[in-house]
């Protein structure tokens, strides 16, 4: 009996993905949960596994394949009837192909000369080359060389998949993690060394390319030109073209308005380091962003505005009694932005717990596709890179959004006095189809006050 394994829901909204690699090949034997591709959807990368145990009779999709949801995946025969009948087919096979090897290895055994010879031994190597004429199944031989390869070498499941974006096989970097595991500054530091023209440029066969051009980007794309020079082409990731779709959304569709502030976190930051030694004894990195979470979550609920979304199309606006608050997550496959739900009810230390979770989370691919639904409003940190100001890009359906730069000390005046205060730089974009621009800097003073005074903070419920 044929059972279809078909392509599961992946989650609201989302109606195919894009084939990364495909681990079974015909013929093979599953189990039940067992792996069957890796599929990369609009918000992240996912590995699909089987629902029934069997034997692969059909493989429907291969390697850059788009696929629908529900849509077939693989065929498997059921272990009962076609199990039976398969060996029966394979016996005759196997035995017609060692009947002519036998008469053949006879004649080469019985030449006297040949055998004291060394060289003679070759004879042995065309029987390898025996089974190459088999190209029955070119296609599954490169795809499971690829894992093959990987499996023999330490690294986790991320680094594999940022290996494999960048071009770089795994066995040739040296692991800086315990027991000699890859991490992925190893793999960047291998690109660094192949771009300079380093060892590897020399494996690859090609002196002269990395010498003119670089061999990096030969490792990240397709080698082309265009009239005025060498190019490399590279196809768009989906989640790239998903982010470059909403982006044009919120571009074309939302008015946005920034307005700049800085908040003096002067006693924040005292009270901090107070506490950050406490918070890494339970295993918890207390960073500023547990801090602004909170201010960001408190605020919302007194400027309902900005924790709302339009529906033109209704001509209402909906308002939301829960807060969620998402985080934009800079990840290997793109910019992600996981949520925490209720976040006006978290304390500082489970919002950084959470925080410092999620980020794994995302960095590591492990997440739930549930995070990433439900947002309603976003907070991007560009001073975990560097800079201070930005007019950031509200992530409709949204209609607000906050950016916090890197803080720094600057000289301010204080009871007519100049002094030097630790500022924050924050950046608020919004729709202003429904937030004005003084209720968008009512809200940006409400969690400046937060930040300025953390006893506030730290008592707001």
């Amino acid at each position: 009996m044929a059972i279809d394994v078909q392509l599961p829901d992946l989650g609201d909204g989302i109606e195919s993905g894009d084939v990364l690699a495909v681990h079974v090949s015909v013929g093979d034997t599953v189990e039940k949960g067992q792996t069957l591709i890796e599929i990369e959807t609009d918000k992240a990368t996912v590995d699909v596994p089987s629902t029934e145990g069997g034997k692969i009779a059909k493989v429907h999709v291969k390697t850059g394949d788009t696929v629908a949801v529900h849509a077939p995946i693989v065929t498997l025969e059921a272990a009962g009837a076609g199990g039976s009948a398969a060996p029966a087919a394979e016996p005759p096979k196997e035995e017609k192909a060692p009947e002519p090897e036998t008469p053949a290895a006879p004649p080469k055994a019985a030449e006297p000369a040949p055998v004291q010879e060394a060289p003679k031994p070759a004879p042995p190597a065309p029987k390898p080359a025996a089974p190459a004429p088999k190209p029955i199944t070119p296609t599954p031989a490169p795809v499971a060389e690829v894992p093959a390869a990987d499996d023999s070498v330490p690294a986790g499941p991320a680094v594999r998949r940022f290996a494999r974006e960048v071009g770089v096989d795994l066995r040739n970097v040296q692991g800086s993690g315990p027991n000699g595991r890859i991490e992925r500054d190893d793999v960047l530091r291998t690109v660094r060394d192949l771009n300079q023209g380093g060892g590897a440029s020399a494996k690859s066969g090609s002196a002269s390319a990395p010498a003119a051009t670089g061999s990096l980007p030969s490792l990240t794309g397709e080698a082309n030109e265009d009239k005025y020079g060498p190019v490399r082409i590279e196809k768009m990731k989906k989640i790239r073209k998903v982010t470059a779709a909403q982006m044009s959304k919120s571009w074309t569709t939302a008015p946005r308005v920034t307005n700049f502030d800085d908040a003096d976190i002067t006693a924040l930051e005292e009270l901090r380091q107070q506490s950050k030694d406490d918070y890494a004894e339970a295993g918890v990195k207390l960073t500023t962003m547990p801090f602004l979470i909170k201010a960001v979550a408190v605020a919302l609920r007194e400027h309902p505005e900005l924790n709302a979304t339009i529906d033109m199309e209704q001509e209402q606006i909906v308002y939301k009694d829960y807060v969620n608050v998402g985080i934009a997550v800079d990840s290997e496959r793109g910019l992600l932005v996981p949520n925490m739900k209720n976040t006006d009810r978290m304390s500082i230390p489970d919002i950084a717990r959470s925080l410092q979770q999620t980020a794994s989370d995302i960095r590591g691919n492990t997440f739930e596709m549930s995070a990433l639904q439900g947002g309603t409003f976003t907070i991007s940190n560009l001073g975990a890179i560097g800079g201070t100001y930005s007019t950031p890009i509200i992530n409709v359906p949204e209609v607000a959004i906050l950016l916090v730069g890197r803080s720094r000390k600057m000289p301010v005046v204080v009871k007519d006095q100049i002094v030097a205060r630790l500022m924050m730089p924050l950046s608020l974009s919004y729709d202003h189809r429904l937030v004005d621009g003084a209720t968008a800097q009512r809200f940006l003073n409400d969690v400046k006050s937060l930040l300025e005074n953390p006893s506030k903070l730290l008592m707001a419920p």
